[in-house]
């Protein structure tokens, strides 16, 4: 992600849509326009510059632009990569629940809260459908901090049980996803506001996982990173890290981002399509709980990442991710349905000839299934199948 003028600056700054520049200091979660944050791009690290003692994400501090007094952590990052055979091609599964909290969140958590504590913050307000939460309830009991989360009240007990064990308030709203996140909105005026989907600090959070890659693959960008996306943090961490990479000769060329998203739920594909999201009808639930997000915050700069590298987006089915989440689970993988969005996008990918023989390819898989027992009861039966369906 490039800044207003396109190329690294030397000091930081955080800037929204209009151009406004402000410091990084500054405790404002938005624009004066309304718009999200985002940071100025910062020189990418080079390989001699990497921690390689340090066996967490803050390996990359030298491209973290937190103070390292201010860190909290938990350990997060460092996931591993396991290559797979999938349909006769070897990818290699990028597994996000060796996190703290079993997500890829706490990537953005850790960063965001650490810059948080060195702002001073003493507690903090998060709106989210479960990992989120839970994320900011454990980092904010690691920093001593107060933490409320505002819940859809249809979001899987246990995600919310965890946010509780750590010790955060929990607030359940009736609702929609985007009913929540006005009441976190209304409520951000007297509790400071730590988004997730809004806090520009937990893009350079969520970045690392691209600084992994190109760790993990000999200091070389992969050809294909297949995401899931929600709110797109993932896709806009991938984008900032491999444009830092690339702006400062670290790899010659943007890998390709492709992307998935339930079907109902699918503003950043369709936008890439070139359809209108109103086309498909009325929203209904799905099983893929942590992607169901129909107006995402910073949609248009998801959409610019992807048309940036290359890449493409696809909308999915309820049927496709359950059949997904089965053929992970029979590599090993128990992967909560929000990742299974991310291999069937990979079928999708593959079927088409997006992805061609003999590229390297890696699939973000975001969270655990232990997280989403309710929904993987939904596709694993007692009996180990789907309901109304064999095990073919």
């Amino acid at each position: 992600m490039n800044d207003t003028t396109g190329h690294v600056t030397d000091a930081p700054f955080l800037y929204d849509r209009s151009g406004h520049r402000y410091a990084i200091t500054d405790r404002r979660w938005r624009g004066e326009d309304g718009s999200p944050l985002a940071l100025s791009p910062v020189p990418g690290p080079a390989p001699d510059r990497i921690d390689t003692g340090e066996r967490s994400l803050w390996r990359y501090q030298a491209a973290i632009p937190v103070s390292p007094r201010h860190r909290v952590s938990l350990g997060e990052g460092l996931t591993p990569m396991p290559p797979l055979d999938w349909d006769g091609r070897r990818v290699h599964f990028k597994l996000e629940w060796f996190n703290p909290t079993s997500s890829f969140k706490d990537r953005g958590v850790a960063v965001m809260v650490s810059h948080l504590r060195g702002q001073r913050q003493t507690r903090v307000l998060e709106d989210s459908s479960g990992n989120g939460g839970s994320s900011v309830a454990a980092y904010a009991a690691a920093a001593g901090m107060d933490a409320k989360i505002i819940v859809p009240a249809a979001t899987s007990a246990a995600k919310i049980l965890q946010a509780r064990a750590y010790g955060a308030r929990i607030e359940l709203v009736e609702g929609t996803r985007e009913q929540v996140a006005d009441e976190a909105i209304r409520q951000s005026e007297r509790i400071p506001y730590a988004s997730h989907n809004w806090h520009p600090f937990f893009l350079q959070g969520t970045k690392t996982i691209a600084y992994e890659m190109w760790e993990s693959l000999g200091f070389r960008a992969p050809d294909n990173v297949v995401l899931v996306a929600g709110a797109g943090s993932n896709v806009l961490g991938c984008d900032i890290a491999f444009g830092e990479l690339l702006d400062g000769g670290r790899i010659d060329r943007l890998p390709r981002l492709l992307v998935g998203q339930p079907e109902h739920w699918a503003a950043i594909a369709d936008t890439v399509n070139g359809i209108d999201p109103g086309s498909r009808g009325p929203r209904v639930p799905t099983i893929a709980e942590g992607a169901s997000i129909a107006a995402p915050v910073r949609l248009r700069e998801a959409v610019e990442a992807i048309r940036r590298s290359g890449g493409a987006a696809v909308a999915v089915t309820d049927d496709q991710i359950h059949t997904a989440v089965r053929k992970l689970a029979s590599r090993g993988l128990y992967a909560e349905p929000t990742s299974g969005v991310a291999a069937a996008a990979l079928d999708h990918f593959l079927a088409d000839g997006t992805i061609g023989p003999g590229e390297t390819t890696v699939v973000v898989l975001t969270g655990a299934g232990l997280k989403s027992a309710e929904k993987m009861a939904a596709v694993f039966g007692a009996d180990g199948a789907p309901h109304g369906r064999s095990r073919a």
